[in-house]
């Protein structure tokens, strides 16, 4: 569970395959479909160069994947095209192309499914004597052999390429952490460096640490707020102003590091930091100003249905209350996503209808499907905000009226992940579930 910070949100592409979210079922002659796709930056920055050696090494990434995991997908080819940039660059191949001047073929034997792929690393800096300024385009295709249709192409892609000079800040040195104990205390290494051409006169880390973390050690240097408020997930924000200046080459080590409390409730967390040069100058690569590191703790939280039990003849419209708890210990939170932390989904005892229902529900049919109109669905799915604290109540009043007496009419109030099938941090997945019974026997 991710929170966006200083955002870098990628595309994200939906194919409608068989049953969609919006229940439109596929044909039984409708084709299969596969898509091959690539990842490639969209910009580069180089430092510029001396007039007698070259600039320092950047690396480019590219990769290659497709969606439809159930086709095997080989031989991927990725072209790559540098003569937008051989005036100023210099290129390294890797062992996985094949060079031909200004253009190479770069082989990825395997295609996988990952959004994250990884397969082609190029190295570019600014060629000696290059000048600030100077400015291209790297430019790439690709193709592969699998799929239904045997062939895969790939959209092309492209990356500008600028030569800057300035003080190019860098941050580096926090980690990912898994199984941290609640009470604990953990300390997170950090690290700025400047990897520019010219001094860094000042400079100002931002740290952002969510509900299940605490900062421990405060310096001097930095100022901490916690805004108040339900509109967003519990956050402590951190500004700390350093007054020093980094050459080009040089680092700066936060003395102890981060030191975080991990909190009783804590579970998804994660710690943010990002980096601006002072001193009004003009970072010349804002793509490593930025570390992220994802910290989930060893907790659980209970989620918990309540249904409710009512009493009405025919032709009466009375309320069904229901409830969603999170009985903790932990809070949950979609911090990078923002989707909502649960759905809880109503089906409708048997006699009844719906006449009116919370706002931050909606119906659909009995399976979850697109259902046309408001009221009379079969099913009526409710979304919890992104974030639900230990011990959290969210209640959802409906208007049932009552068409006829159907004694011992069941129905069901379900608490469920709003994507996927089970909340893997709740402990007693038994009381996701209530009934909704309307006129029981007696």
């Amino acid at each position: 569970m991710r929170l966006s910070a200083r955002a870098a949100v990628a595309a994200v592409v939906i194919g409608l395959v068989g049953l969609g979210p919006a229940g439109v079922p596929a044909f039984a002659d409708e084709p299969e479909i596969d898509q091959l796709w690539m990842n490639a930056p969209s910009d580069l920055v180089l430092p510029a160069a001396s007039a007698q050696s070259p600039g320092d090494l950047r690396e480019v990434s590219i990769g290659l994947y497709h969606h439809d995991t159930d086709f095997e997908v080989t031989d991927g080819r990725v072209s790559v095209d540098v003569s937008g940039i051989a005036s100023f660059a210099q290129v390294d191949w890797p062992a996985n192309c094949t060079p031909s001047g200004t253009t190479a073929v770069c082989s990825v034997p395997v295609v996988d499914g990952s959004a994250d792929p990884d397969d082609v690393h190029l190295t570019v800096r600014a060629a000696a004597g290059s000048e600030a300024g100077a400015q291209g385009t790297v430019r790439y295709s690709a193709t592969a052999t699998g799929g239904p249709d045997g062939t895969l192409t790939a959209f092309d892609q492209e990356t500008a390429v600028t030569v800057a000079s300035g003080p190019d800040l860098a941050l580096s040195g926090v980690n990912k952490v898994e199984h941290a104990v609640p009470g604990s205390t953990l300390t997170q290494p950090l690290t700025v460096t400047n990897k520019g051409t010219e001094a860094a006169h000042g400079f100002t880390l931002e740290m952002t640490a969510p509900y299940g973390l605490d900062f421990v050690a405060r310096p001097a240097e930095c100022e901490y707020r916690t805004p108040e408020g339900e509109e967003y997930a519990p956050m402590t924000f951190a500004t700390c102003v350093f007054d020093r200046t980094l050459e080009p080459g040089e680092s700066f080590a936060l003395p102890g590091g981060v030191r975080l409390a991990v909190r009783e409730h804590a579970l998804y967390e994660r710690l943010d930091v990002s980096v601006t040069v002072g001193g009004g100058a003009t970072d010349i690569d804002t793509g490593n100003d930025y570390a992220q590191a994802d910290i989930t703790a060893d907790n659980t939280a209970d989620f918990r249905a309540r249904g409710a039990t009512i009493r009405a003849g025919a032709g009466r419209t009375v309320t069904a209350s229901l409830r969603f708890r999170n009985a903790g210990p932990a809070w949950v939170a979609n911090l990078g996503s923002g989707d909502p932390v649960a759905e809880v989904a109503l089906v409708v005892p048997r006699g009844s209808t719906v006449t009116a229902y919370p706002e931050e529900c909606h119906p659909t049919t009995l399976d979850g499907g697109y259902f046309e109109g408001t009221t009379g669905a079969p099913r009526y799915a409710c979304s919890t905000p992104m974030w639900v604290a230990p011990d959290a109540v969210r209640d959802f009043a409906f208007s049932l009226h009552v068409d006829k007496v159907v004694r011992n009419a069941t129905g069901a109030v379900t608490v469920r992940p709003a994507y996927g099938d089970s909340f893997p941090f709740d402990p007693r997945p038994g009381n996701n579930t209530a009934k909704v019974v309307l006129n029981p026997a007696k």
